[in-house]
């Protein structure tokens, strides 16, 4: 009986060893399987990387560059804002100009347009702060105001005149707002364009597009005058002032445009006067000119010299060759001499001398306000306009 449970209790040992040595494989076992499952990421790891093209880090885009250095007709080289959006006119020229080429971008004015003028001009004109005048017998320019606007540049356009270097750099030393002068007399109105469509943000287009206007202007007349022989030449003379006595004479800035078209100045004097008022002359003096054509300017007699004793007996009175400047919203001719002789041009040619100026001159009125401040004339506008010039000639 003991031997038969000792048997037993043998056998019960050896099979409690089977079975804790399969719990002890099953574990061993499981190690290289898990190492079978790991197997592909390890040969992922192992095998050869795939060639893959290195991006460089991106380099920083240079920064735009916050000035400019920009050298004005005078050879002054003054540090500009690169991006400028806010100017501020130095008088009545650079008004004009400026107003044709960005509008939008003026912040001062020299003068309040006139009720007449401001109906042809951009309409923020109007609602500008006035300056003042940097030059001339009027020269008024408003300091306060003007810092108070605060342009980024003041632009100076028009005639080189006397110490205008020194002038500048005076102004600018006493406001620290760069000032700059571009010369914009009629020979050089085209550039002047180009250059202010250079500086003024977004304005390359515009300034191209008026100085292209220019061009076909200067290049139209100068073809036209060399048709004009000695024998057809015409004797003009341009007045102004209430009395008709104040001339533009030949030579003067203010009679760019009689020159230019080929008409000959009638009044010739020995000191030759650029002012608004031109020469003052006397009536034996007007007697001895005694133009085939006279221009009045307007405000001056135009309506009332045909009674008047002392001018009825001049020959332009007596054949009725006698005309008004048209002057909204500028003179035509001049006051000042700038951007408007673009229409003097073209309307002086056309009146003295229609059969070589031939194109139909109320229809290039018409073109001419569209292109210089986008305004678009009615046909009653165009008559009002050239009633008592081109359309009076007409008539004759």
């Amino acid at each position: 009986m003991n031997r038969r449970i000792l048997a037993l209790l043998i056998a019960f040992i050896m099979l409690f060893g089977l079975m804790t040595g399969c719990a002890s494989g099953k574990q061993e076992t499981a190690a290289p399987e898990a190492a079978q499952t790991e197997s592909p990421a390890a040969e992922e790891t192992t095998a050869e990387p795939e060639q893959t093209e290195e991006v460089p880090a991106e380099e920083e885009a240079p920064k735009a560059p916050e000035t400019v250095s920009f050298t004005d007709s005078l050879g002054r080289t003054v540090e500009l804002p690169a991006d400028i959006t806010r100017i501020a006119p130095s008088g009545a020229v650079a008004t004009m100009i400026l107003a044709a080429i960005a509008p939008e971008c003026m912040v001062t004015i020299n003068a309040a347009p006139s009720e007449s003028q401001i109906a042809f001009l951009p309409a923020n004109l109007a609602a500008l702060p006035e300056t003042g005048q940097m030059y001339g017998s009027k020269a008024n320019l408003n300091l306060e105001t003007l810092l108070a606007a605060d342009p980024q540049v003041v632009i100076d356009l028009g005639d080189k005149k006397g110490d205008m270097a020194e002038d500048l750099d005076a102004l600018q030393e006493q406001i620290g707002i760069p000032v700059i002068f571009i010369e914009a007399d009629l020979p050089h109105m085209a550039e002047a364009f180009r250059t202010l469509g250079g500086l003024l943000s977004g304005k390359a287009d515009r300034g191209e597009f008026l100085a292209a206007l220019v061009d076909r202007t200067t290049t139209m007349a100068e073809e036209n005058a060399a048709k004009i022989t000695d024998d057809m030449r015409v004797r003009v003379m341009y007045t102004t002032g209430e009395d008709g006595l104040g001339t533009n004479a030949a030579g003067s800035m203010q009679a760019q445009v009689l020159d230019m078209v080929g008409v000959e100045n009638a009044v010739v004097v020995e000191d030759v006067s650029n002012k608004g008022g031109g020469n003052i002359i006397s009536l034996e003096q007007l007697y001895n000119f005694d133009p085939d054509v006279i221009l009045f300017s307007d405000g001056s007699i135009y309506d009332t010299v045909a009674d008047d004793s002392a001018w009825s007996q001049l020959t332009a009175i007596s054949t009725g060759k006698y005309y008004e400047v048209p002057s909204s919203p500028y003179n035509w001719l001049s006051g000042p001499p700038s951007m408007n002789m673009i229409l003097g041009v073209w309307w002086l040619g056309n009146l003295i001398y229609p059969e070589i100026y031939d194109y139909d001159m109320e229809t290039m009125t018409q073109e001419l306000y569209k292109t210089l401040w986008g305004y678009e004339l009615s046909s009653e506008e165009v008559t009002a306009l050239l009633g008592n010039s081109t359309l009076k000639a007409a008539a004759q």
